[in-house]
């Protein structure tokens, strides 16, 4: 079976973990959730995350995808979170496809993912894309050597369809 992996935190942006998460079921993908301690957490308008894995326990060999959804306030914490960006950082190295919606962008810039790749994100962070040696663009989503950006939540569809198709692509 085709697995899939979302990472998120407390505050997360509920919209961005809810959508992929029965997207990727809809499309045959068995999906774990990994937070920080496996603490069930609340997203920013109170949607209830329960993890499957804390993050000590994920493995890149596991997963076919990794969802990032944003969230501002998640982001302030998770990108601090060094065991998280190694696994965000060894998980591309492995040559797979990572897809990071809104705020979740800083994620891949902490990982230092970004240079010299077009990245979307929500556009108040288009100065941290472009300072880390991206390329910002605003569209509903943006492939950049297999990230698959998108800046808001109000591109859920277009974007998980790129990020379905990128992932077909890179088997």
């Amino acid at each position: 079976m085709k697995k899939a992996l979302i990472i998120a935190g407390r505050l997360v942006q509920d919209h961005e973990y809810i959508y992929p998460y029965y997207r990727l079921q809809e499309e045959g993908y068995d999906v774990d959730v990994a937070v920080r301690g496996k603490e069930t957490v609340l997203g920013s308008i109170g949607v209830k995350v329960v993890p499957t894995k804390d993050i000590p326990e994920i493995k890149v060999a596991d997963y076919e995808l990794l969802v990032l959804p944003g969230g501002a306030k998640a982001m302030e914490y998770m990108r601090q979170d060094q065991d998280i960006l190694k696994f965000i950082a060894d998980f591309y190295a492995s040559g797979k496809v990572i897809a990071a919606i809104c705020h979740a962008s800083q994620l891949l810039i902490s990982a230092r993912l970004v240079k010299g790749k077009k990245v979307s994100g929500y556009y108040s962070i288009k100065d941290d894309i472009e300072n880390a040696g991206a390329t910002y663009v605003d569209a509903p989503f943006v492939v950049g050597e297999r990230l698959v950006t998108c800046p808001h939540y109000k591109h859920l569809g277009p974007w998980m369809k790129e990020v379905f198709a990128q992932v077909r692509k890179n088997r």
